[in-house]
């Protein structure tokens, strides 16, 4: 990214795909976690994030919460739920420690496999994006964080969240754009922002005040 190019906010809209794929059991999910797309690992592990974009639910991650409910094993729940997002950077290691974890449990001694009940199914789905322009652009840090307060929740998922573990980033589309016009200062304070321990109105109005902090805006 050029430290020329102005930062250009996009939105997303979203289709919501059933794969034809369910588990009654955690033998089915264990087995279906090999092969589903990282798509799908993403959206069950992220869709609430949007969904509950101004409040926090107690658990975000849609595995933890039908293991759970579903089928009674709360401690594989809470382990599952216990996954800390933020340090993964590919889907591909999210995936194998989602597994490592049922695995572990499965193999406890004493552990024996549930059915859930009839039409408490897990139905695997993926989302897929289209991503559109928000008509809002930034030429410098000033400008930049003069927009924020007007971003969407959508927005802020796509820039923040979707472009740093789908895409495989290191950092947000922040932070990268902030790097690249050298104020390394300003993109490490971003970067160090937790977006899964803050509704994403929160994580507006916290990069909103890394602006105030910085004196910029």
């Amino acid at each position: 990214m050029a430290g020329t190019e102005p930062f250009r906010f996009y939105t997303e809209h979203r289709l919501i795909q059933l794969l034809g794929l369910r588990a009654s059991n955690l033998t089915e999910l264990h087995r279906l976690l090999h092969d589903v797309p990282g798509a799908c690992i993403f959206y069950h592990t992220h869709h609430l994030f949007l969904a509950h974009h101004f409040e926090k639910p107690v658990v975000y991650n849609d595995f933890a919460n039908w293991v759970d409910e579903a089928l009674r094993e709360e401690a594989l729940g809470e382990r599952l739920a216990a996954i800390d997002l933020l340090r993964y950077t590919t889907i591909r290691g999210l995936r194998e420690d989602i597994i490592a974890v049922i695995d572990q449990h499965m193999q406890a001694p004493g552990w024996t496999d549930r059915r859930c009940p009839p039409g408490d199914e897990f139905y695997f789905a993926k989302s897929r994006s289209f991503p559109m322009p928000l008509g809002l652009e930034a030429h410098d840090p000033e400008q930049f964080f003069r927009t924020i307060p007007n971003l969407t929740p959508a927005s802020l998922y796509f820039h923040f969240l979707e472009a740093r573990l789908r895409l495989g980033r290191q950092i947000n589309d922040f932070s990268a754009w902030m790097e690249a016009h050298g104020r390394d200062d300003l993109a490490a304070a971003i970067d160090r922002l937790d977006p899964y321990s803050l509704t994403l109105q929160e994580l507006r109005d916290e990069i909103a005040e890394i602006g105030h902090r910085y004196g910029i805006a």
